[in-house]
C-alpha cells in the first residue's frame, strides 16, 4: 500500500514538473503550490491530474510512462486553463471531465503516434483539446460554460484582500527592473498566471534543478526581447504568456533537453527565437478568425520540425540528440560525455587481435612500406625474439621466420565471405605483384564491418564461404603469399566484402601493450609496438563475472543487510537490482572486463558503495583509470558554477583506479576514488575487496570519512 501511494505521489508530481522537463519533486511540489494561487485553476488541475493517473492505471498503460507524468501533465493544462478561462457553473465539472477524457486519449495516442518517430508529444494534445472546447463553447450557448472577460485571461482572482491577496500585491509592487519583473511574470504564465511572486518561486525551484535550463530561459527571453525591440513587431511588448510559453520554452527545449547541451545548442537555442516569431504571428492571423488563442502551438511546431530536422542527418557530427532522456540537461551532457569516453563497448563491435601470443606491429597504420592511399589503415604483425629478430638464422626460407606457420584467428564472430588458399608462398625477398594479397579471408561482422586477414599460408585455410566462425577460431596459418618478401600478418578493417577494399580505421577491442604493461581498450596499436590478447585471471572472472540469476545478501558492519540479483532488462542489459530499496545498478561483463555503466535509486545503499568502488575491473588484473560521469542529480550547490559552465567547459571530475595484490590463496583488488577541481586533488572513496575461489568475501571501504565493512553471502538455500 505505502509503495502504491507513493507510486501515485511521484507520478502527480511528476504531471507538474515535467512542463519544465523535469522529474524534480521539489520543482514539481512548487508548480503544484503556485497553480493553487489562483484557487480554480489550480484545483480543477489537480483534479484532472488525479484522474488522468486512475484513468491510465485502470486501463493498464504503461507503468512507467504513467510515473513520469507523460500521460498527464497535457490534463493538467486542460484543468488550469477550464479554471482560468471559466467561470464555475453548473455544467463546468461536467465539461471538464469530458475535455480530460479527451485530452488523455490524445495524449496516448499522439504519443505512441510519435514515439515512432522519437518525437515528442509536448503539449499538442491540450491545444487541441482546448480549441476543440473553445470552439464549442463560443458556438453553443446552451453548454453553459460562462468565459471570462479577456482581460482577467492571465490575471489572478481578485476579490477580498485575502492574505494571499496581500502578498501578491506586494511583490507586484516591489520596486524592480521593468524586464526582471516582466521576465518572472513569463515564466508564471506557463501556468496561466500574470505573478511576480509565481514566476520567483518557479524560477527558484527550476534554478534549482538545472543551472543550464534556467540559463537558457534567459537565453530565450533576452533574444526575444531584443529582436523585438530592434524590429518593433510588438510596440506594446510580447506578452507574458508568449514569451514564457513559447520563445523561453524552445529555447530551454532546444538548447539543452532534446539536444546535448553545447555552444552548438545554445546558438540554436538562440536561432529558434526569429522562428517563433514568424509562426507565432502566422498563427495568430490564421486563428483569429476562429477566436482561438495560439497557445503554445509555436513552441510545439519549432520544437518537433527542428528534432525531426536534425534525426533526418546522415552524419551528426558534434551536435548530438539526447538519446537516453534523463530529465535534467546537467545530467544528460554528464552521462553523455562519460558515455563518450568509457562506453565503447556500445559505439564499436569488439574486434581482436588475430593471433597467439605477443606479436609486433612492423607496419601501422599511415606505414612508409605499403600501408599508403586506400589501404592505409592496416596493421602488419611479425614475431620477434629477444634479440628483436624476426627470424632463425639463416633466414633464407620462410620456414626460418618465426611467425610463420603460426595460427590466424578469427578476430570476432562472423561469417566467412572470401576465401583464397591457391597461392603459393613466396621465396624470401621475392613478392608476388599479380596476386598482391596473397591468400586471404574475409569476414563479416555485422553490416558494412568486414575484417581481412591476408598473405597467408597456401591451402591451410580451415574454413570456407558461408562458414560462421566465433571469436578465436583457428582460420589459417600465417604464411608469405602475395606482396610479402618475407612473412607476416596483414590484418584490416573494411565496410565492404571485397579483398581489395579501402581499409577503414577501427580500434582493436582490449590488448596489452608490452611496452607500457597497461590493458589498452579500443585503441589502435603502434607501430614498433608488442602486443597480445590479456590473460584472464580465474579468481577474478569467477568473482565479477555476475550472470542473471545471480542472488547475494549483503551484510555490513552494523547489522544492516540488503538483497541484490541480477536481471537483465527487455534490451538485453545486465543490472543489480536491490530488493529492500529498490536501487539498481547496470553494468556491463564481457570476456575482458566488469564495469558499471548507470546507477539508479538510493545513494545511501551498499549497492551504491558497490557501484563506486567497483568500478571498472579488468580480469586480466591490470590495473584500471576510469571516470565517473559528474553527479548532477544530487543537491550540490558547489557543483552550480560548474552545471552552468558544462556545456563549455568542465574543471572538475572524479577519478577511479585500482590495483590488485596476491593475499595466500586470494587476490585483494584495491580501489581509489579522487576528485579533482581546478586541479586540487580530494580523497572521496577508498576500498579493499578480498577474492577468494568461491568468490568476493568480503569488502573494507573509508567513504565519507566512515569505516564500513560489507560482507558476502551467495549460499543462501
Amino acid at each position: 500500500m505505502k509503495k502504491q501511494i507513493q507510486y501515485y505521489l511521484n507520478a502527480a508530481l511528476n504531471s507538474y514538473a515535467i512542463l519544465f522537463f523535469s522529474q524534480n519533486k521539489i520543482l514539481g511540489a512548487i508548480l503544484l503550490l503556485v497553480s493553487l494561487f489562483n484557487v480554480n485553476a489550480g484545483l480543477s488541475g489537480l483534479v484532472c491530474v488525479v484522474g488522468s493517473l486512475i484513468l491510465v492505471c485502470v486501463l493498464g498503460f504503461n507503468k512507467e510512462d504513467i510515473k513520469s507524468g507523460l500521460y498527464s501533465f497535457n490534463s493538467l493544462l486542460v484543468g488550469i486553463g477550464f479554471g482560468t478561462f471559466f467561470n464555475f457553473g453548473y455544467a463546468y465539472w461536467l465539461w471538464l471531465a469530458a475535455a480530460c477524457l479527451l485530452c488523455v486519449v490524445l495524449s496516448v495516442n499522439l504519443t505512441a503516434f510519435l514515439a515512432k518517430y522519437a518525437l515528442p508529444t509536448l503539449s499538442i494534445p491540450f491545444i487541441i483539446t482546448f480549441w476543440v472546447v473553445l470552439t464549442a463553447a463560443n458556438g453553443y450557448s446552451g453548454m453553459g460554460l460562462m468565459q471570462k472577460s479577456s482581460s482577467l485571461i492571465f490575471e489572478l482572482e481578485t476579490g477580498a484582500a485575502s492574505h494571499f491577496a496581500k502578498l501578491f500585491n506586494f511583490f507586484d509592487g516591489v520596486n524592480m527592473p521593468a524586464y526582471l519583473a516582466l521576465f518572472f511574470r513569463s515564466v508564471s504564465a506557463v501556468l496561466f498566471q500574470n505573478s511576480i511572486l509565481a514566476g520567483l518561486l518557479i524560477s527558484i525551484g527550476f534554478f534549482i534543478h538545472s543551472r543550464i535550463g534556467f540559463s537558457l530561459l534567459v537565453i530565450g527571453f533576452i533574444t526575444a526581447c531584443v529582436i523585438n525591440h530592434l524590429t518593433g513587431t510588438y510596440p506594446e511588448g510580447i506578452s507574458n504568456y508568449h514569451l514564457g510559453a513559447n520563445f523561453m520554452m524552445v529555447s530551454c527545449a532546444i538548447g539543452g533537453f532534446f539536444l546535448i547541451p553545447s555552444w552548438r545548442s545554445y546558438l540554436w537555442a538562440v536561432a529558434t527565437i526569429p522562428f517563433i516569431f514568424l509562426i507565432l504571428n502566422g498563427l495568430s492571423r490564421i486563428l483569429s478568425v476562429y477566436n482561438l488563442p495560439v497557445f503554445s502551438m509555436p513552441f510545439c511546431l519549432v520544437t518537433v520540425g527542428l528534432l525531426y530536422f536534425f534525426m533526418l542527418r546522415k552524419n551528426p557530427g558534434k551536435l548530438q540528440l539526447t538519446a537516453l532522456q534523463n530529465y535534467s540537461p546537467e545530467t544528460n551532457l554528464y552521462q553523455f560525455l562519460n558515455r563518450q569516453e568509457r562506453l565503447k563497448d556500445f559505439r564499436y563491435f569488439n574486434i581482436s587481435l588475430p593471433f597467439m601470443g605477443a606479436w609486433t606491429v612492423s607496419q601501422g597504420y599511415n606505414g612508409d612500406i605499403t600501408h599508403k592511399g586506400n589501404w592505409n589503415q592496416a596493421l602488419d604483425f611479425v614475431l620477434k625474439d629477444l634479440d628483436h629478430r624476426t627470424y632463425e638464422f639463416p633466414g633464407n626460407k620462410p620456414e626460418d621466420y618465426y611467425c610463420y606457420n603460426k595460427p590466424v584467428l578469427a578476430a570476432a564472430d562472423g561469417l566467412v565471405q572470401e576465401v583464397v588458399t591457391h597461392i603459393d608462398d613466396n621465396a624470401i625477398g621475392q613478392v608476388n605483384l599479380n596476386q598482391n594479397w596473397g591468400n586471404t579471408i574475409v569476414i563479416k561482422h555485422a553490416d558494412n564491418l568486414y575484417t581481412k586477414v591476408s598473405h597467408l599460408k597456401k591451402n591451410t585455410a580451415k574454413v570456407k564461404p558461408g562458414d560462421y566462425v566465433l571469436k578465436g577460431d583457428i582460420i589459417a596459418l600465417c604464411g608469405n603469399s602475395g606482396r610479402s618478401p618475407e612473412p607476416h600478418l596483414h590484418f584490416q578493417v573494411q565496410s565492404t566484402p571485397y579483398i581489395g577494399s579501402k581499409t577503414l580505421a577501427y580500434p582493436i577491442a582490449y590488448f596489452v601493450s608490452q611496452e607500457s604493461g597497461e590493458l589498452k581498450s579500443f585503441e589502435i596499436p603502434a607501430e614498433n609496438d608488442t602486443v597480445q590478447s590479456p590473460d584472464v585471471n580465474p579468481y577474478l572472472k569467477l568473482a565479477f563475472n555476475f550472470q542473471p540469476g545471480y542472488f547475494t545478501r549483503i551484510t555490513d558492519n552494523k547489522g544492516n543487510k540488503e538483497t541484490w540479483e541480477v536481471f537483465t532488462d527487455y534490451f538485453d542489459f545486465n543490472y543489480f537490482y536491490c530488493h529492500e530499496n529498490a536501487a539498481t545498478a547496470y553494468f556491463i561483463n564481457n570476456a575482458n572486463v566488469f564495469y558499471f555503466t548507470r546507477f539508479y535509486g538510493d545513494k545511501r545503499s551498499m549497492l551504491f558503495l558497490f557501484h563506486q568502488s567497483a568500478y571498472k575491473i579488468n580480469y586480466s588484473a591490470h590495473s584500471a583509470d576510469d571516470i565517473y560521469a559528474i553527479d548532477s542529480e544530487s543537491f550540490k550547490p558547489n557543483l552550480w558554477f560548474q552545471d552552468l559552465v558544462a556545456p563549455f567547459y568542465n574543471f572538475t571530475k572524479r577519478i577511479y583506479t585500482n590495483s590488485f595484490q596476491l593475499k595466500g590463496d586470494g587476490l585483494v583488488v584495491k580501489a581509489k576514488a579522487t576528485n579533482f577541481t581546478f586541479g586540487k586533488r580530494t580523497s572521496y572513496l577508498e576500498a579493499e575487496f578480498l577474492v577468494g575461489n568461491k568468490g568476493i568475501i568480503e569488502a573494507d571501504f573509508c567513504y565519507k570519512n566512515k569505516s564500513i565493512k560489507l560482507k558476502w553471502e551467495t549460499d543462501l538455500s
